[in-house]
């Protein structure tokens, strides 16, 4: 996300005095030379990143892989037709498919499904091919390392992109150490765990390409002391990143347009290059076209998908539904989220205190932190809000009895966010608390992740749904065909 206010280098500690500007004070223009103010990079730091993000994949490929929900079935299947160079198959194409998927053979690299249900949430199009019905982006992305067999690091790969854009991202902003406990925060909880250990599902690594597009688009902003050229490539790659996550998850698209109304308020002020705009935008036009095509050329029309006309549905009455569910569910599962809303409450309250009382100075520190606050508040209850009135949910909820593990999954895209602004309060603290908060929180990931894989919906028979969306009608050769595209 962009700031809104005049940049300020993050000070080397914070015990030493922040930075200000004056009101009127000029776009700061550093050299080279003012880059040796900014904090210097530790051998311990990076020490610390790297270990958090080893447990984290042990923890995770420990435990052996399962198929929880109908969405595993049709991502695998989605999967393994992409290795073969199938978006679609034909009727024979189908069953062979589903019969080696079926028995599990080593070529997939993957557990076996169940007897006459190893495709799951596939449609029937008008011409007689078979696709899935969920979003194309994540088999794109897994298909290369299903083709080496190493599927289960595929999410762990974008987790680690993710992290190194969080760590240099929020340590431009904060300072010493708090890129590692952003990597802390991203990674620390039962829902990232869980999500990183399902690689048939495109849920973490969704996740994990939003938070480096933050990271990567915080580092933009601030890195006022480094090139035109590096900062509109590392823009640019932020805003793929986003752009990635789209195709994944259409409602992800709700951070990518956050992220460029930041950038258009704050370019000014950021001092973003002018030269940027045609490359940053143009890549945006780039997923637009894509996502047109691939509509158009598989579904028949540019803005059809593979469900059924009102099987995705959003409406007010399912808000209280929804309310009363998930709030337990999203903190049991990420309690990080009570930090980072504690965050946001302390950095708006000081900035509305500061600015309503003439005898306090508002520093540039205090306007940059609430600004960078705001961008991310922004695209975090946008995608909250608006599964909050997601009518399958609230349906769901009802009778669950899997932990919310296929209901927790629709939030989950804004836990770089979250990490983000969980640093922030941390690092407010007495240092010593700031570690334990940390490490208190990873283990009790652990802990969560235990207990949500364990109680998972079971198989195609519990609860299911698509990725963005209950299941389809498609399930098998001989299903009812959905609404012609």
């Amino acid at each position: 996300m962009c700031c809104s206010i005049r940049v300020i280098r993050p000070e080397d500690d914070l015990d030493q005095p922040p930075l200000t500007q004056p009101e009127d004070a000029s776009l700061p223009t550093l050299s080279a030379g003012d880059a040796s103010d900014m904090p210097r990079l530790g051998r311990w730091e990076v020490i610390a990143a790297v270990a958090i993000f080893v447990v984290f994949c042990a923890v995770v490929l420990v435990k052996s892989p399962q198929l929880l929900e109908p969405d595993d079935y049709a991502y695998r299947a989605a999967i393994v037709a992409l290795t073969h160079g199938n978006v679609t198959l034909t009727n024979n194409e189908y069953q062979a498919l589903a019969t080696q998927l079926d028995s599990g053979t080593p070529s997939t690299g993957m557990p076996s499904g169940l007897d006459g249900q190893s495709i799951m949430q596939w449609v029937r199009l008008a011409n007689g091919s078979w696709i899935s019905e969920k979003n194309p982006g994540y088999p794109f992305l897994a298909a290369p390392f299903q083709a080496l067999g190493i599927l289960r690091a595929a999410p762990l790969f974008y987790g680690a992109l993710a992290c190194f854009a969080l760590f240099t991202g929020v340590r431009r902003w904060l300072g010493r150490w708090s890129g590692t406990w952003a990597v802390g925060f991203f990674l620390g909880s039962g829902a990232a765990m869980v999500f990183a250990w399902r690689s048939t599902m495109p849920t973490f690594t969704d996740a994990s390409l939003i938070a480096a597009g933050v990271g990567a688009l915080m580092w933009t902003a601030l890195s006022v002391d480094r090139s035109s050229r590096a900062r509109i490539a590392t823009g640019l790659l932020g805003l793929i990143a986003l752009e990635t996550a789209v195709a994944i998850r259409y409602t992800n698209a709700v951070f990518l347009v956050v992220a460029l109304v930041a950038m258009l308020l704050s370019a000014r002020r950021c001092g973003l290059p002018r030269t940027s705009w045609p490359w940053w935008f143009g890549s945006v036009a780039v997923l637009a076209g894509f996502v047109l095509w691939f509509n158009q050329t598989f579904y028949g029309n540019p803005f059809s998908t593979g469900y059924s006309t009102g099987v995705v549905t959003f409406s007010l009455g399912s808000v209280i539904p929804n309310l009363t569910i998930m709030p337990l569910l999203l903190v049991r599962s990420a309690p990080m989220v009570v930090l980072a809303l504690a965050a946001l409450i302390w950095m708006l309250g000081r900035f509305a205190r500061r600015r309503n009382d003439p005898s306090v100075e508002l520093s540039g520190i205090v306007r940059r932190d609430a600004a960078l606050g705001l961008a991310m508040a922004a695209a975090w209850f946008g995608l909250w809000g608006m599964y909050l009135a997601y009518d399958w949910t609230a349906r769901m909820g009802a009778g669950d009895r899997s932990g919310g593990l296929h209901l927790i999954r629709f939030y989950l895209p804004a836990l770089g966010v979250i990490a983000v602004l969980a640093t922030w309060l941390v690092k407010q603290l007495p240092r010593w608390a700031t570690p334990v908060s940390v490490v208190g929180l990873f283990a009790l990931g652990i802990l969560t992740f235990q207990l949500l894989a364990a109680d998972g919906p079971g198989g195609p028979s519990g609860p299911g749904g698509p990725g963005d969306g209950p299941p389809g009608v498609g399930v098998g050769p001989g299903a009812p065909p959905p609404n012609s595209p």
